[in-house]
């Protein structure tokens, strides 16, 4: 399993209604890659935004990450919608499960 955490602050003047649309159209386009396995997404009390997806292996999410619509919203992201952002990524994570 590949993880990929997404950390972001919006900025304040964001377009929310077009960064929902463009968030929606990622979300769907990213499960329809193979290798995905999920997404969830957590906005914290101070605004701030904890996304994580999990993939089968490195190879599916940086296929995913050099997608060419995917690469287009990055870039829209960057002028338009983040204030900042910081990806991490762990490869075969320890994991424990509680029934």
């Amino acid at each position: 399993m590949y993880l990929v955490v997404f950390r972001n602050r919006k900025r304040a003047d964001v377009d929310t209604n077009a960064y929902l649309a463009d968030a929606a159209r990622m979300e769907a386009m990213a499960a329809a890659q193979p290798g995905y396995l999920s997404f969830k997404s957590y906005v914290a009390d101070d605004g701030e935004v904890v996304a994580v997806s999990e993939w089968e292996n490195r190879a599916s999410a940086k296929a995913w990450r050099a997608e060419v619509s995917h690469a287009q919203i990055q870039a829209r992201g960057r002028r338009e919608y983040y204030e900042n952002y910081t990806v991490m990524t762990c490869e075969n994570p320890e994991t424990h499960h509680f029934p």
